[in-house]
């Protein structure tokens, strides 16, 4: 006990010290070091606080979305993979599916372009049927066909032969007389009566050339329809045609 009253004893003294060394100075300067001093004595506290709430470090915690009480765990079902032995008709149906949906589009196209064609009171137009035995040798009609007037003339042996004798040399269009009959009878001359030069309908039994003569602009057609004289550039067109019977004929 001495001894520890001995230790202590330095300490005392010291304090002592420091209270006449703090009385014997002004009041001012005496509160300053006495703030000092409680200064020094709180920052071994302070750094004992950090260390230790540096240390302890919160653990996270994880939500497995798991049910505590197991309850629903009955209600889970496994997928099982699917039986191989079934393929086939799976494979079956796919492919079936498939062709049903082309045979649709394939139709839906089919009804389309359907509606593109002609209508039948249009393709009835398109052919026209025309009695030609009643046109006496020497003589023609005029007929229509798609709103085009169509010549037609029952020709004689001496216009015949007249026609086949032209030069082609003096023809502008050249073309014989046999080449502007397809259908091999050469008393019946088919042409579409529409003149080369603008569109004209030119005049039957008329002209130069015992014709067509368009009054228009002056062109002169002989009887198998070739320009012969005027500023048409070119013979009267021939309509597709055929015989049904040898007085009866259907053009187009």
């Amino acid at each position: 006990m001495f001894a520890s009253a001995l230790r202590r004893l330095p300490a005392s003294l010291s304090r002592s010290a420091s209270i006449r060394s703090i009385s014997s100075l002004s009041p001012l300067s005496s509160s300053f070091i006495y703030k000092q001093q409680q200064l020094q004595q709180k920052q071994p506290r302070q750094q004992q606080r950090l260390a230790s709430t540096s240390t302890t470090t919160p653990t996270p915690v994880v939500d497995t979305m798991e049910d505590p009480t197991g309850y629903y765990e009955h209600d889970k079902i496994a997928k099982k993979a699917g039986d191989p032995n079934k393929r086939e008709f799976t494979y079956f149906v796919l492919g079936g599916a498939r062709f049903l949906y082309a045979s649709t589009a394939r139709l839906i196209a089919l009804k389309f372009l359907a509606t593109w064609s002609a209508s039948a009171d249009v393709l009835a137009l398109a052919n026209a049927e025309f009695e030609i035995g009643e046109i006496p040798e020497g003589q023609g009609v005029t007929v229509k066909w798609r709103g085009k007037p169509i010549f037609i003339r029952h020709r004689t042996a001496d216009e015949i032969a007249s026609e086949q004798g032209v030069p082609l040399k003096e023809l502008r269009h050249p073309e014989t007389d046999e080449s502007r009959i397809p259908s091999g009878k050469n008393e019946w001359l088919v042409a579409i009566g529409i003149c080369t030069h603008l569109g004209c309908v030119p005049l039957s039994n008329a002209g130069d050339y015992g014709g067509w003569f368009c009054p228009c602009h002056g062109s002169h057609y002989d009887l198998s329809g070739r320009i012969r004289k005027g500023p048409a550039p070119l013979n009267m067109d021939i309509p597709p045609y055929k015989f049904m019977t040898d007085t009866k004929i259907l053009i187009g």
